[in-house]
């Protein structure tokens, strides 16, 4: 079976559904858009889960999630293991925090309950394993009680997560009536109305289309010049090349120069970077961001064309055939 080569999805996340009527039911669950999967989930189309369906439980609504997985199956393994905590093999055993009381029919471990804290326990634990801690991934809050209950676990715990994990906090539902709905979406803010939540969030390469547009202008025209890391002289078309995430810099660099340089300030065995700062404009330069644009250049032009206007190659020819 052929292996897909995928660009880093626009958006991916793992998010948490609290019923409005029932404080005490919660699901765990994935999905790149999160909007229409809450209207799912609340009966409004199609789709859904079986464990959301009951009527005398809805509406949901989506209090908290993830963001920032580098792919829907990176996104379903942190969906599994924060759904099984005392059994995910990300978790040492030494740090488990759910444990489970019970065996199923066929032996198996019984899941244990869900209850706010521990979701966000377990949340907090799995961001600091070594699966996960390295990822570049965000926390979105949308219920002020949610994040209270996060920062009140936070604040004692006994693991620390990385300092520039980004926490993320939306609590426009306070000022709008009712349920969040699909109605809901905005709320008054200064005489105006403002997009919040989960309605907020981007689902394409929009807010990365300026970036997009630099590195297509310095490959297509092979104007990459020498590496920013090792002072070589970059060749089109050989070996993977990374680009500058700050505005103005045109920075390039073999992806493994990048990777090491980042990597040189510290005291670890990893492979993967989380940050570090352009040789050539001194700016900070988050890993993540950078893939998401080298894997959007390499393997999703059609992403690429779609975001950028630009017709595609294919479709140019075949009309000028046509002519």
């Amino acid at each position: 079976m052929a292996v897909q080569c995928k660009p880093i999805p626009a958006l991916y996340t793992v998010y948490l559904l609290r019923s409005t009527v029932r404080h005490a039911s919660l699901y765990i669950g994935s999905t790149p858009n999160p909007p229409r999967r809450l209207s799912q989930h609340n009966g409004l189309v199609r789709g859904g889960a079986a464990r959301t369906s009951r009527t005398k439980l809805r509406p949901w609504e989506m209090v908290a999630l993830v963001s920032g997985f580098p792919s829907m199956t990176a996104a379903l393994k942190f969906e599994w293991a924060l759904n099984n905590p005392h059994i995910s093999v990300h978790i040492p055993s030494s740090s488990r925090l759910a444990v489970s009381t019970q065996v199923k029919a066929n032996g198996q471990p019984r899941r244990p309950s869900k209850s706010l804290t521990s979701v966000v326990s377990n949340l907090h634990l799995l961001l600091h394993v070594p699966s996960f801690a390295r990822w570049p991934l965000k926390v979105h809050f949308f219920n002020r009680g949610v994040f209270n209950a996060w920062e009140k676990w936070r604040t004692t715990a006994t693991e620390q997560l990385r300092a520039n994990l980004a926490v993320v906090t939306d609590f426009g539902r306070e000022a709008a009536s009712g349920n969040e709905t699909e109605a809901a979406r905005e709320v008054k803010d200064g005489g105006g109305l403002h997009t919040w939540g989960i309605h907020a969030l981007p689902l394409d390469y929009e807010p990365i289309k300026e970036y997009v547009a630099k590195g297509q202008d310095i490959f297509e025209f092979e104007r990459q010049g020498r590496c920013v890391v090792c002072q070589e002289e970059m060749q089109a078309g050989e070996g993977l090349q990374a680009l500058c995430t700050n505005h103005g810099c045109d920075g390039v660099g073999h992806l493994s120069c990048w990777s090491r340089h980042f990597l040189a300030g510290e005291y670890t065995e990893s492979i993967m970077p989380v940050l570090g700062h352009c040789p050539k404009c001194y700016g900070v330069v988050l890993w993540g961001d950078m893939m998401r644009e080298l894997t959007l250049r390499v393997r999703g032009q059609k992403d690429v064309d779609k975001l950028l206007k630009r017709k595609r190659r294919g479709g140019a020819n075949k009309a000028a055939g046509k002519a």
